[in-house]
C-alpha cells in the first residue's frame, strides 16, 4: 500500500513544530484499545518511542506485570493490590517497624522487605546496598507517580525485574561500555585507562540504580521506558554519551576519583540531550525495533 503523502507531510510538520510525538501517541492510544494488550507490541513501541507521559504509568504497569493484558481485569487486579499494600502497611506499624514520621520511600523498602520475607529484626540495623539502591530507585519514581500505592507497585516490580530479569545481563554492562567506547572516542578511553578509571567509574549508580539519582526525572524516565520494555542495555549508551558530553572536563581530569566524584555529580542542565543522544547511539548498535500497530 503506497504511503500518504499527507500523513508524511503532517509527522514532518509535527516534528519542526516540536510536536514530534502527535502521530506515536496516536499508535499507542489505537494499542490501547485492544480489549486484550499486545503486551510484545507496547514493549516495541516503548523500545521505539517515548512514552506519553498520561501513559506511561498504566503501560509500566502492563509491562511489569502488575496488571493483566485484560482491561476488564484492571479495577478489580488494583483493588487486590490497593488492599495488600494496606494490610502490610498496617501490619509494619502493629509491630512498630513504620509510623507517622516513617519516610514514604522507606515504608516501600519495609513493604517489600516483608512480602519478600527479608524484613530485618531490627528496623535501625544499618542498611545494606540493595536496600540503598531500592531507595534510590523508590525516590526517583516517587517523583514520577502520584499515587502512593501505584508507586509502591511500580517500585517492588522494577526492582525485581532488576534483581531477575537483568540478573545476568547487569554485571556484563561495565566490559560493553568498554568496547562501545573504544568504537566511539578511543582517545577517551585511553585517557580513562591511564587513570586507572575504567574500574572506578560510578557502575553502581548508573547500572544498578539505572540512574536514579543522577538524572532528573524528565531524562530519568525515558530512559526507564527501555529497561522497563526490554533492554538494560540503554545505560550502557546514557553511560558513553555522559562521558562524551564531558569529554573536556574528563580529559583535564587525571585521577580515578575525581574523574569519579564528577560523573556522580554531573551537570542537571543538559541531561534531556544526553539522553536524546544517547537513545540514538543505542539504536545505531543495536537496530531500531520494527514497529507495527
Amino acid at each position: 500500500m503506497a504511503e500518504d503523502p499527507q500523513r508524511n507531510f503532517r509527522s514532518v510538520y509535527y516534528e519542526k513544530v516540536g510536536f514530534r510525538g502527535v502521530e506515536e501517541k496516536k499508535s499507542l492510544e489505537i494499542l490501547l484499545k485492544d480489549d486484550r494488550l499486545d503486551i510484545e507490541k507496547l514493549c516495541t513501541f516503548s523500545q521505539r518511542f517515548p512514552l506519553p507521559s498520561m501513559y506511561r504509568t498504566l503501560v509500566w504497569k502492563v509491562l511489569l506485570g502488575i496488571l493483566p493484558p485484560h482491561h476488564e481485569s484492571h479495577a478489580f487486579v488494583m483493588k487486590y493490590r490497593q488492599e495488600q499494600y494496606r494490610d502490610v502497611y498496617h501490619a509494619l506499624r502493629v509491630i512498630r517497624f513504620i509510623n507517622d514520621s516513617t519516610p514514604q520511600v522507606e515504608v516501600f523498602l519495609r513493604i517489600y522487605q516483608l512480602e519478600s520475607g527479608k524484613l530485618p529484626r531490627n528496623p535501625s540495623f544499618p542498611l545494606e546496598s540493595e536496600e540503598k539502591t531500592f531507595l534510590a530507585i523508590a525516590k526517583a519514581m516517587e517523583e514520577m507517580v502520584e499515587d502512593s500505592i501505584d508507586c509502591y507497585w511500580l517500585v517492588s516490580s522494577f526492582v525485581n525485574q532488576l534483581s531477575n530479569k537483568y540478573k545476568d545481563s547487569l554485571p556484563q554492562l561495565p566490559k560493553l561500555l568498554e568496547q562501545y567506547l573504544n568504537l566511539e572516542d578511543s582517545r577517551l578511553l585511553i585517557h580513562l585507562k591511564s587513570c586507572s578509571a575504567m574500574g572506578q567509574l560510578p557502575y553502581n549508580l548508573w547500572f544498578r540504580r539505572c540512574f536514579a539519582g543522577c538524572l532528573p526525572e524528565s531524562s530519568l524516565q525515558r530512559v526507564w521506558d527501555k529497561v522497563i520494555s526490554g533492554s538494560c542495555k540503554i545505560l550502557v549508551f546514557v553511560a558513553i554519551e555522559i562521558l562524551l558530553t564531558f569529554k573536556m572536563k574528563l580529559m583535564a581530569l587525571n585521577s580515578a576519583e575525581k574523574i569519579e566524584m564528577f560523573l556522580e555529580n554531573i551537570p542537571q542542565d543538559n541531561t534531556d540531550a544526553i539522553v536524546s543522544k544517547a537513545i540514538e547511539l543505542w539504536h545505531k548498535h543495536c537496530g531500531t525495533p520494527a514497529h507495527s500497530v
